[in-house]
C-alpha cells in the first residue's frame, strides 16, 4: 500500500497548529524554482533555515549560478514582511558526489545513481540539522515529477534515525506543488536548466535535444 506523505506532512502540521506552535525546519534545496513554492507553503507553519547543499552539480560556474540565484529568490521572499527566511550554504565537494556515484555512471536518470545521490544530499541535510538543533529537516526534491518520493521519504527517515533528527515527509508535486513552482519560476524570472544538475543528467539531456 503506498503511502501518501502529503497527508501525513498535512497531519503533523495540523499537529503543530493545535499547539500553537512553530517548529525549525531546515529544508534541503536542489535549485531555487524547486523551492519556490516550498517555501511559499512551508514558511505559515515552520521557521525555515534553507540548506544550499548540492555537490552533484556539474562545475563550480554552475554551482555559483545557481546558489546566487537561490539566495536572491530568498531575499525577494524576505522583502513581503513575512517570517523571515534564512539561508545556509553548504560545502561544494563534488569528490564526495563522484565517489558515491562510482561505478554508477552509465545508470540512466532515476536509477541507482540518483538514488546515490539523494542519500548523500539527505545525510548532509540531517548532520547539518543535528548540529544546528532543528526539529525537522526535508528536501525540496520531491516537488519534481521526475523524482521518486518514496525513495526520497525512505531515504530521509533513515538518515533522521541515523541522526536524530525527525524527517519531516514530503510529497511537493501533489496538490498543484510543481504547477505553482513553475508560475512562481516565471513571475521572478528564475534561472533554470533543462537537467536536474551533474554531469550525467547533462549528458542525458543534450542527448533528449539532438533525438
Amino acid at each position: 500500500m503506498r503511502v501518501n506523505y502529503q497527508k501525513k506532512l498535512e497531519e503533523i502540521i495540523e499537529g503543530l497548529e493545535k499547539e500553537g506552535r512553530r517548529a525549525s525546519l531546515l529544508l534541503h534545496s536542489c535549485c531555487a524554482p524547486c523551492s519556490s513554492y516550498v517555501m511559499e507553503y512551508l514558511r505559515k507553519y515552520f521557521d525555515i533555515t534553507l540548506f544550499y547543499y548540492n555537490p552533484n552539480i556539474t562545475d563550480s560556474i554552475e554551482y555559483g549560478k545557481r546558489m546566487k540565484e537561490q539566495k536572491k529568490l530568498v531575499e525577494e521572499y524576505n522583502q513581503g514582511g513575512k517570517e523571515p527566511i534564512h539561508f545556509l550554504e553548504g560545502v561544494y565537494e563534488p569528490d564526495r558526489f563522484f565517489q558515491a556515484s562510482k561505478g554508477m555512471e552509465e545508470e540512466k536518470e532515476g536509477g541507482l545513481r540518483c538514488l546515490a545521490c539523494y542519500e548523500l544530499r539527505l545525510e548532509g541535510t540531517a548532520k547539518e540539522a543535528r548540529k544546528g538543533g532543528f526539529e525537522f529537516f526535508t528536501t525540496t526534491l520531491s516537488i519534481s515529477p521526475h523524482k521518486n518520493a518514496e525513495k526520497l521519504n525512505e531515504i530521509g527517515e533513515r538518515a533522521g534515525e541515523k541522526w536524530g533528527v525527525l524527517h519531516l515527509p514530503s510529497d511537493f508535486k501533489k496538490k498543484n506543488g510543481y504547477k505553482r513552482s513553475t508560475e512562481l519560476s516565471k513571475a521572478y524570472d528564475l534561472y533554470r536548466q533543462n537537467y536536474c544538475g551533474c554531469i550525467y543528467s547533462q549528458r542525458e539531456a543534450g542527448k533528449r535535444e539532438k533525438a
